[in-house]
């Protein structure tokens, strides 16, 4: 189950939420939204007097009834990648994000962050999702396989059909069981989790409301992913039991890993990059905020923080510019302000030529009769 568009929803329904309370206050009518009950289903979005106009491809509850893609000025071959922003200590506050990106950076992928300000998600309500070549894929399994069958790529494919079964039940853990361990202490203490990410919920969301009004709402509303926690089973536990089965995973983890670079040797697979897009999770946190079971990393699975270190060293040399600017593309280069200049010069040429070639206001005269 990819919980990222459950978050995805508790920021759009902050944005919601919160401009529908400014603008009742100020008796203007507003269309309120209701929620589905299913969580994997999105929010019909309305228009909300100031949050902006409702976006052109709404989210749909139905996966039939969409077929039409975001990016419509695409370039053939690119893979256009739809996520959380940045914050200032991790690209994605997803793991589920964070692993395909993560992929695509392994496998050297073209690919470009869409910055849509969390307003849109895939047909089946969820983050991330990619389009490529105008098709919409979802999920981020079916993401990496449907990717990797268009390109070629397997990352598994020198394992062992023994090797192969471990990588799919340790990724199976790590998803389904140690994620809601993670996913549950963040629904107790969201106000722990917005410290320890350093989240902006303002700049992620592109709104002009305070930032203390925002968080508010967002807490408010996260705190409802309880119930999803409870619904999963894992909720019905005490949060000390729940910190207890997170660390039994991940003294798993960190057995099976051992002091090999990854986990079947010298060579990264996918479970290198679902480990790592989970791990961070927790590893990378402000350490200035107390977060036990991060403490725990640091005594216990220094061979868990090393493999993180690695991959992010390997494939995310622009961590630090990404987390300090925010830009969700650090990787394409930019162009540079003399290339820039350069050109701007020469388009400034050719217009002035074009308006000093002799004999134009008369072709143009001539025409007019």
């Amino acid at each position: 189950i990819n919980m990222a568009g459950d978050e995805a929803q508790v920021l759009t329904e902050t944005r919601e939420n919160v401009t529908t309370t400014i603008v009742t206050t100020t008796t203007t009518t507003v269309t309120e939204t209701s929620e589905e009950p299913e969580a994997a289903k999105a929010l019909e979005e309305t228009p909300m007097g100031n949050s902006g106009a409702r976006p052109t491809s709404p989210v749909s509850t139905s996966q039939e009834s969409r077929t039409d893609v975001h990016k419509l000025d695409y370039e053939k071959d690119i893979v256009y990648l739809y996520q959380f922003s940045r914050t200032p200590v991790i690209p994605s506050v997803s793991p589920f994000c964070l692993k395909v990106e993560t992929w695509l950076r392994v496998l050297g992928i073209k690919y470009e962050n869409v910055d849509h300000k969390i307003k849109f998600r895939s047909k089946k309500g969820q983050l991330p999702f990619i389009e490529y070549n105008g098709e919409e894929i979802a999920d981020s399994a079916i993401i990496i396989k449907e990717l990797g069958l268009k390109f070629g790529k397997d990352l598994d494919e020198f394992l062992t059909p023994e090797q192969k079964v471990i990588s799919h039940m340790t990724m199976a853990m790590i998803e389904n069981h140690l994620f809601w361990c993670v996913y549950s202490q963040r629904t107790r203490n969201p106000g722990q989790f917005l410290k320890m990410s350093k989240m902006n919920i303002q700049q992620m969301i592109g709104s002009k409301i305070p930032a203390g009004l925002l968080n508010l709402f967002f807490k408010m509303k996260f705190k409802q992913g309880a119930k999803r926690v409870r619904a999963h089973g894992i909720g019905v536990h005490k949060p000390e039991e729940i910190e207890e089965f997170a660390r039994s995973d991940l003294k798993d983890l960190s057995t099976l890993l051992g002091d090999k670079p990854f986990y079947f040797g010298e060579k990264l697979t996918l479970l290198d990059i679902v480990s790592f897009s989970f791990t961070t999770q927790i590893i990378y946190m402000d350490s200035g905020v107390p977060y036990p079971l991060r403490e725990w990393f640091e005594e216990n699975a220094k061979n868990l923080i090393a493999h993180c270190n690695r991959i992010k060293e390997r494939y995310y040399p622009d961590w630090d510019e990404m987390c300090k600017t925010m830009d969700l593309n650090t990787h394409i280069p930019k162009p540079k302000p003399e290339e820039n200049d350069k050109a701007k010069e020469v388009t400034e040429e050719v217009k002035e030529e074009e308006k000093s070639e002799p004999g134009a206001n008369h072709a143009e005269e001539k025409a007019d009769e």
